[in-house]
């Protein structure tokens, strides 16, 4: 059981806002007892872990009750310009890693404020799925409260070429390789592309709104990210995920130096145990919020936690 409150922290022009979820009788939390800071992935993906996009399977909430249940609190929240920080910025778009970064330390000065610690600071681990673990990531070396990160899964390579992989990997795509490419490595020059150029098919992907973002976002590579991180990292990869690989995590795991790597079979992007290799059948979680996530994933997770408790 858990209860569930509104969390507000300052964002630039406006408060951002996220769900707080604590422990039935668990309040006032142990001063040990670290607060999981849940950063949602890519596009219009809210705290839950939808996004208009077609997905409703709520990991993120998903995860906050199950955590709740082994008595850890979480924070999730919505991203700056959207659902319910749609006031923090004007334009939701205008958007930076390093920018969201401000916002985790904005986020994790809230939970200060609200689940204070006896002695010291309250210990915040930073939980980043997809591309919120690239934000977790570059927001380390400024973020003095976070004893702990945990990357599920999180890209191990920089982002064009994961983009140009997933383009690969569909057969629909083969049309329209040879104009993607070439839009890519525009961007990482560093330059936009006429967005009158781009064909129909692509336009979701190069919309000349979000050129700005992906040309600061193929400017960070995680493995030197990751490097650089002092904390203990957990990194979680499903075996089943059709957007991020095994070898990902491995290379995340490799470079982190207090790292550990939990491969969880059978698991997907979403969060959610798949029987199959079916891609259809993969692709169907991603619309179902009935389905429980992973146990593995929320054991891997815990007992990460309750490591960095006993130290």
């Amino acid at each position: 059981m858990s209860v569930q409150e509104e969390l507000t922290a300052p964002g630039p022009t406006g408060p951002l806002k996220g769900t707080l979820t604590l422990p039935v009788g668990r309040e006032p939390l142990r001063s040990k007892t670290p607060v999981f800071l849940i950063v949602p992935g890519s596009g219009p993906t809210d705290r839950d872990g939808n996004s208009p996009l077609g997905i409703a399977a709520g990991p993120y909430r998903l995860l906050a009750e199950a955590l709740a249940e082994r008595g850890f609190p979480s924070l999730r929240i919505d991203k700056r310009g959207m659902f319910g920080s749609s006031g923090a910025v004007s334009d939701p778009n205008d958007a930076t890693i390093a920018r969201y970064g401000d916002d985790l330390l904005s986020w994790t000065s809230a939970i200060q404020e609200r689940l204070p610690a006896e002695n010291g600071a309250r210990c915040v681990i930073v939980v980043g799925h997809s591309e919120g673990g690239l934000v977790a990531l570059a927001a380390m070396s400024r973020s003095p409260c976070v004893c702990g990160l945990a990357l599920i899964a999180s890209i191990g390579r920089p982002l064009h070429d994961v983009i140009r992989e997933q383009l690969r990997a569909n057969p629909a795509n083969a049309p329209f390789l040879d104009e993607a490419n070439a839009a890519l490595t525009t961007l990482m020059r560093g330059e936009r592309v006429e967005g009158s150029t781009i064909s129909e098919a692509l336009r979701p992907l190069f919309a000349p709104e979000v050129q700005g973002f992906l040309i600061d976002a193929f400017s960070y590579d995680p493995v030197e990210l990751a490097a650089q991180v002092k904390v203990p990292v957990l990194v979680v990869q499903g075996t089943r995920d059709l957007q991020v690989s095994v070898a990902d995590a491995q290379e995340l795991a490799r470079a982190a130096p207090h790292a550990t790597l939990a491969l969880v079979p059978g698991v997907n992007h979403v969060l959610k145990t798949v029987s199959s290799d079916d891609p259809s059948e993969n692709l169907a979680t991603y619309a179902n919020p009935t389905l429980p996530i992973s146990p593995a994933v929320v054991h891997a997770i815990a007992q990460f936690a309750e490591k960095i408790m006993e130290e």
